[in-house]
């Protein structure tokens, strides 16, 4: 896993702050989208990413990012899921994600 983490990790030291920031979030949006289309069907999937991916922290963030280059695994799902279980999260969730799901009835 190291291995696949290294391409990703010089690439992002080669970046300004705020576009490692920017890769980061989109590689780990990447990693994110498939979890969340399996554990929450129905529910409009980018709006659920960004509500995620808002509510990570930064350790976070690159972990997902790192999954996204190998692809989601039992991290991806594990770490997803705390973020799911956030308060703030579930209010994005109930924000951003539903008022879609509504309007498409």
């Amino acid at each position: 896993m190291m291995r696949a983490l290294l391409p990703f990790a010089l690439l992002l030291a080669a970046c300004t702050a705020e576009q490692q920031n920017d890769l980061a979030r989109d590689a780990a949006k990447t990693a994110v989208r498939p979890v969340l289309a399996d554990r929450l069907p129905g529910v409009p999937v980018d709006p659920a990413v960004d509500c995620v991916i808002d509510n990570a922290t930064a350790g976070e963030l690159l972990s997902l990012a790192g999954d996204a280059v190998t692809g989601p695994t039992a991290n991806t799902v594990e770490i997803t899921s705390d973020i799911l279980a956030r308060p703030e999260t579930l209010t994005c969730l109930a924000t951003q994600g539903l008022p879609p799901l509504l309007s498409g009835l």
